[in-house]
């Protein structure tokens, strides 16, 4: 019985040693403009963002990003294919 007990806690210790955030394929980009917001409640920022390395680095694309940020910010990328539509500027 003590052995089965021992067994179980050694799994749990393994299982809680890996605690270690990865970025496999992320590819950096550097905010230049923040465009404006956008969402139902404008809790998206769009930005216009310089790829820095990879496949298209120093492309200019437009992205959307959840959350604060700023110009000369560093965003992690996971795919730089897709491009965010543009803004409808609305006029009251």
């Amino acid at each position: 019985m003590a052995s089965k007990k021992r067994r179980k806690r050694d799994r749990k210790k393994k299982g809680s040693s890996k605690k270690s955030v990865r970025f496999l394929n992320a590819v950096p980009a550097r905010v230049e403009e923040v465009i404006g917001r956008t969402g139902s409640r404008g809790g998206i920022i769009q930005v216009r963002c310089r790829i820095l390395k990879g496949r298209d680095e120093k492309k200019v694309m437009r992205r959307n990003v959840k959350g604060p940020v700023r110009k000369g910010d560093i965003l992690m990328l996971r795919e730089t294919e897709i491009e965010a539509g543009r803004l409808k500027q609305s006029r009251r």
